[in-house]
C-alpha cells in the first residue's frame, strides 16, 4: 500500500471509531466503513459486497445506555483491510477472501468491545477533570476534553488499522492460503449462517400485515434480471410513498383503520 492509501485508511478508521460511540454519523456501520476502505484502496466493488454482508450481521447491534454492542467499527475496518491485503497479495479467489473476512469480523467485534472498555476506563479521570472545569465555568476546557475523549475512541480503531496496513500483503495471503479446506469452508458456512440471522431479524421487525405484501413483492422484483439497483431503489421509494399515502387516507376516504398491531397503534397515536 502507498503512504497516501494508509493515511486515508487511518482517517476512515478514526471516523469509524468515533462513530461507534457517537452513533450520529454512522461511519462505523459496515456498509459505510467497508465501502470507504474499498474506495480508498481501489477495491470499491469488493468493499461494498463485504460491507453489505456484514451489515446484515450487525443489524441488531446497537448501543443501549451504558451497554455497548459488539464493536462494528473494528470488525468492519479490520476485516476490510484483511480482504484488501489478501486481494493485493495475489489471492485468486475473491469470494474466498470476502468469506474469510466475514468470518474474521465476529471475533474482531469482540476484541473491539474489549478495546472500548479500556478507552472508557481511561476517560474516567477525564470526566473528573471536566467536572472541575464545569465548577469553574470553563466551557472551553470542557469542550477540549470532550474532543480528546472522543478522539481516544477513534484512535482505538486507527492504531490496529495502521498496524494491519504495515503487514505485507504476502503475509496475509500466505496465511489465508495455508488455512485448511475444512476451516475455510467452515468459516464461509458460518458467515453465511450469521448473515441468515440478520435477514431473520429484518423479517422479525417488519412482520406486520401491512408489510408482508411488500416483502413478497420484493422477491418477485428481484427475479427480474433486467432491473438495476437504481431501478429497484426507485420502485421501493415509489411503493413507500404509495403506502404512506394510502395509510394517511386510512384506505376508506380518510377514516382511521387499526393496524392490528398494538405497539404500532400506540406509536401512530403519538
Amino acid at each position: 500500500m502507498s503512504v497516501m492509501t494508509i493515511i486515508l485508511i487511518i482517517i476512515v478508521a478514526l471516523l469509524a471509531g468515533m462513530g461507534g460511540i457517537l452513533d450520529e454519523f454512522q461511519f462505523h456501520q459496515p456498509l459505510v466503513a467497508c465501502t470507504l476502505i474499498g474506495l480508498v484502496t481501489g477495491h470499491l466493488a469488493e468493499g461494498i459486497i463485504l460491507g453489505g454482508s456484514l451489515q446484515m450481521i450487525a443489524l441488531g447491534w446497537a448501543n443501549i445506555g451504558a451497554a455497548v454492542a459488539p464493536d462494528a467499527a473494528l470488525a468492519s475496518v479490520a476485516s476490510a483491510i484483511i480482504m484488501v491485503l489478501g486481494l493485493e497479495g495475489g489471492a485468486t479467489n475473491v469470494q474466498n477472501a470476502i468469506s474469510t473476512s466475514i468470518a474474521v469480523a465476529i471475533p474482531l467485534s469482540v476484541a473491539g468491545l474489549f478495546l472500548t472498555m479500556i478507552c472508557r476506563t481511561i476517560t474516567i479521570p477525564i470526566v473528573h477533570i471536566m467536572d472541575k472545569a464545569a465548577s469553574r465555568g470553563d466551557f472551553r476546557a470542557i469542550e477540549r476534553w470532550q474532543i480528546i475523549s472522543i478522539l481516544i475512541q477513534g484512535i482505538r480503531i486507527s492504531i490496529p488499522a495502521a498496524a494491519l496496513c504495515i503487514v505485507p500483503a504476502s503475509v496475509v495471503t500466505n496465511a489465508l492460503n495455508q488455512m485448511p479446506d475444512w476451516l475455510s469452508t467452515g468459516m464461509a458456512i458460518g458467515g453465511g449462517m450469521v448473515a441468515a440471522v440478520g435477514y431473520a431479524m429484518v423479517i422479525n421487525m417488519m412482520s406486520t400485515r401491512e408489510t408482508w405484501p411488500f416483502f413478497a413483492l420484493g422477491f418477485v422484483l428481484a427475479a427480474i434480471g433486467q432491473l438495476t439497483l437504481i431501478a429497484l431503489g426507485i420502485i421501493g421509494v415509489a411503493l413507500a410513498i404509495i403506502y404512506l399515502g394510502l395509510k394517511g387516507n386510512g384506505g376508506n376516504g380518510g377514516g382511521g383503520v387499526s393496524s392490528r398491531d398494538p405497539l404500532g397503534d400506540i406509536l401512530n397515536d403519538y
